[in-house]
């Protein structure tokens, strides 16, 4: 068959007609269902490939899940008050004793992630990323009666085989052992997890499998968790995976994690119930789970609560809290982060802490595992370093630890990264903690990392070449969408 010149004609109008279609489309449905930076994103990116935009639009371009999640969903509430329901919460206990301005701090975690602050926590961080992994196995060993794991990314590797053991020996001593692992983050080696774990009593489940007809899912909305519980008495939450130090060839990792004794590993046991009961449809919760009364003769220790947040999680975004406490800090803001995305309220805290007097350093990974993440959050070291912030280049590893510090009192610990991804895609996990002990165990970890960076120096950043800012502007303008 021949084709002559009218028929590449009408092959041009037709597709014309299909892209303005779509851009037209585009701009009635985005702006309603997006904030204004993400909106804006979308929008350059349907104009200038609008074929290829729908595409990607309709793979990851909303936050909604499937209709059989979003009825699991509606029940989550119940399943949480229930879980919680076993508890004896004194919550005004965990209060007594928080300065004005931590009470109202307590407040809005308490309002936005339904979790209270609690007393008579004993908190030890822990930044020896194999030493972690050991202490992890070791509780598992020490387990009576159950321990419940979740992990992005868990591997098959030395790091992940000494976790596993641990659960595999957990299990033949008849302890009931739980175990949760994302689909995309543990894709490498949740097949190979899951042979490994069949017929040893350990119950392996798989967090989103991916499916395009049946009970599909979307692969943006991801469990970015890290939480360890272990008979409902002790428990670890962070940044760290459990996977060897080396992920990537030549790529060493350093995280922070925090283990905790004290009612406040109920809250991380209720976050677990919740997500095992999304994934599964059983609601395993019991007053076995929670044993609030062990704790009830804790009075010393730590006030702490823990902020769950993500799409299960409607109006609960970490970024809400982060940005709160760095508007309300007097004296001094401590960052680390992998991923430095931040929305328009963010950094303009950031900027007004600084207006205020307040000393604010951000640490940053020199250089990450992503060229397009690279290139998008160098695009705002200028702003922050014109309005004052210090910012420290981290060079011996990955940084891949996720914490802050606000003036002396107050640490927080968490999965989150400083980017939309954690701000509204993925689910996360966050610790707060109101103590001074805490603040200056972190501040020697921070103290530690001054001493492995390097700080930019604004005239210097000022003076990079013409193309390299072209790429971060670039990546600037889809970085709502990274």
């Amino acid at each position: 068959m021949q084709f002559d010149g009218s028929h590449w004609s009408y092959w041009s109008i037709a597709i014309a007609i299909a892209n303005w279609t779509i851009i037209f489309g585009s701009l009635i449905y985005i702006p309603f269902r997006r904030s204004p930076a993400a909106a804006q994103a979308w929008m350059i990116l349907f104009f200038f490939l609008p074929i290829a935009a729908l595409l990607i639009y309709l793979l990851f371009g909303h936050t909604e899940h499937p209709r059989w999640r979003q009825q699991r969903l509606k029940k989550l509430p119940g399943i949480l008050q229930q879980a919680l329901g076993h508890l004896s919460l004194d919550e005004k206990s965990g209060r007594v004793g928080l300065a004005p301005r931590h009470q109202m701090t307590a407040n809005l975690v308490r309002n936005i992630g339904r979790l209270p602050c609690l007393a008579g926590n004993h908190i030890d961080l822990d930044a020896d990323y194999n030493r972690v992994v050991d202490r992890i196995a070791g509780d598992i060993d020490r387990a009576t009666h159950h321990v419940h794991l979740m992990f992005y990314i868990l591997q098959n590797d030395e790091a992940g085989n000494k976790v596993l053991s641990a659960l595999e020996r957990a299990a033949e001593r008849g302890v009931q052992c739980r175990l949760l692992i994302d689909a995309i983050g543990s894709s490498g080696d949740r097949r190979a997890i899951a042979r490994r774990l069949a017929g040893t009593g350990v119950q392996l489940r798989v967090i989103l499998p991916l499916s395009i007809w049946n009970r599909a899912t979307r692969a943006d909305l991801r469990n970015h968790r890290k939480i360890v519980v272990v008979d409902g008495m002790l428990g670890w939450v962070g940044s760290q995976n459990m996977h060897r130090i080396e992920y990537e060839p030549k790529t060493f990792y350093r995280e922070v994690m925090a283990r905790v004794i004290g009612p406040v590993v109920l809250e991380l046991q209720a976050i677990f119930i919740g997500d095992w009961y999304l994934e599964t449809g059983e609601d395993i919760s019991s007053p076995e789970l929670m044993p609030f009364s062990d704790f009830i003769d804790m009075t010393d220790g730590a006030k702490a609560q823990v902020l769950p947040s993500g799409p299960d999680y409607p109006g609960s975004q970490v970024d809400i809290l982060f940005t709160d406490l760095i508007y309300n800090a007097r004296e001094k803001v401590v960052l680390a982060t992998p991923y430095f995305i931040p929305n328009e309220p963010l950094l303009q805290a950031f900027q007004t802490a600084v207006s205020k007097g307040v000393q604010v350093t951000l640490f940053v990974t020199s250089t990450t595992n992503s060229f397009l993440i690279d290139h998008a959050q160098r695009s705002y070291y200028e702003e922050l370093l014109t309005a004052g912030v210090e910012v420290m280049l981290y060079r011996e590893r990955f940084l891949h630890a996720k914490h802050l510090s606000i003036d002396e009192d107050i640490a927080v610990i968490g999965s989150a990264n400083m980017d939309r991804r954690s701000f509204e895609l993925n689910s996360e996990v966050t610790l707060l903690v109101y103590d001074n002990g805490l603040v200056t165990r972190l501040r020697k970890i921070e103290q530690d990392y001054r001493t492995k960076s390097h700080r930019l120096d604004a005239d210097q950043w000022a003076k990079r070449g013409f193309a390299t800012q072209l790429m971060e502007n670039i990546m600037r303008l889809i970085s709502p969408l990274l």
